[in-house]
């Protein structure tokens, strides 16, 4: 049955979904969530955090299923319902960093996650966690842009769609967020 699946496109797996077939749903989940997980991890900065995101993100899109447009691109749903649940989740992690005196989750303070994160050890694998908890430390107005076209390859002009922005004002922000993270990863220059 999943090779049959597998041969369909992404509005006729949804419309198969909501006709009850739950099969159709999971080739969808198949199909997309690493594309997702990635854009979720590089939003967030933590695999475990961005996991659960996914898991969130994929729940909101089978209840909302029935307005997916079969004219839109399915990753492009799915990662507008992925990008409210990581502005979700950004909003109760500053609520409780403010309740709990500048902690993190995990009861690190969070200039000691700062310092653990500059220690790489450096392997490829530091160095993406490295630039990935770095990414999650821009404010909202220059991470979305730069997550949306340099990682997930919009042009400046669809990013802006999709944050109701202008091109220009979406190449502004990118230009301002790899400046920002510049002096993230590399303060002494």
């Amino acid at each position: 049955m999943t090779s049959a699946l597998g041969g369909r496109d992404d509005a006729a797996l949804a419309a198969a979904a909501l006709a009850g077939e739950d099969r159709a749903f999971t080739e969808l989940m198949r199909r997309h969530k690493d594309g997702l997980y990635r854009f979720i991890r590089r939003y967030v900065g933590d695999a475990d955090e961005a996991y659960d995101l996914l898991q969130e993100a994929f729940v909101a899109a089978w209840a909302a299923l029935a307005s997916f447009d079969p004219d839109r691109p399915m990753p492009a749903w799915l990662r507008a319902i992925a990008l409210n649940k990581c502005r979700d989740w950004s909003r109760r992690r500053k609520v409780r960093r403010f309740f709990f005196t500048a902690e993190s989750i995990e009861g690190k303070p969070v200039a000691a996650l700062a310092e653990e994160n500059t220690a790489g050890d450096g392997t490829r694998q530091a160095l993406l966690d490295r630039l990935d908890a770095a990414i999650a430390t821009l404010p909202r107005s220059l991470k979305e842009p730069l997550l949306l076209t340099a990682f997930e390859g919009l042009s400046h002009r669809q990013a802006g769609a999709a944050l109701g922005l202008s091109a220009k004002a979406v190449e502004t922000r990118v230009y301002r967020a790899k400046q920002a993270l510049s002096q993230i990863l590399n303060p002494a220059q």
